[in-house]
């Protein structure tokens, strides 16, 4: 079982994301967000390896969750809007799912389960290689401008 085998609804239509037809192939950061955390300026960091290694095959794919401290309570139409507005985001973001152990979606259960890590909080960051195999998990604090996350991305590019 891989990554490729799952479907996620798009953040404002909901309709499902088919990952093997949309990413088989790509180097993936999958994200569990909110924009009311001490952590959502980590945004900006996304989004600018999105655009810097985006035709090398990376992709970001950013999950509002609102499961931490309510700091996501907003519609799609808001969450999309501050992502845009705030931080200029224009990697693909999902409809609002549930990441914590024992009441996670299909998708974020798979990944915890494999990796042995679920979200503690907001912005874990879960990096899949290009088999769509978890490969290594950063927690909220490890920034994706350290030179640590910069260096497993890369080796994966």
């Amino acid at each position: 079982m891989n990554i490729y085998q799952f479907t996620a609804p798009d953040l404002i239509d909901e309709k499902p994301v088919d990952f093997c037809k949309t990413y088989a192939g790509k180097v993936l950061i999958i994200v569990n967000t909110a924009s009311k955390c001490g952590f959502t300026g980590q945004y900006e960091g996304l989004e600018a390896l999105y655009r810097e290694f985006g035709d090398q095959g990376l992709v970001v794919l950013g999950f509002p969750s609102n499961q931490f401290g309510n700091q996501e309570p907003g519609t799609a139409e808001e969450i999309q809007n501050f992502c845009r507005v705030t931080y200029g985001v224009q990697f693909p973001m999902f409809a609002k799912t549930r990441v914590r152990k024992g009441d996670a979606d299909p998708l974020w259960t798979y990944l915890g389960d494999t990796s042995g890590t679920y979200p503690k909080w907001n912005f874990y960051k879960y990096l899949i290689n290009r088999e769509g195999e978890v490969v290594e998990v950063f927690s909220s604090v490890t920034s994706p401008e350290s030179r640590r996350f910069r260096k497993a991305v890369k080796a994966l590019l």
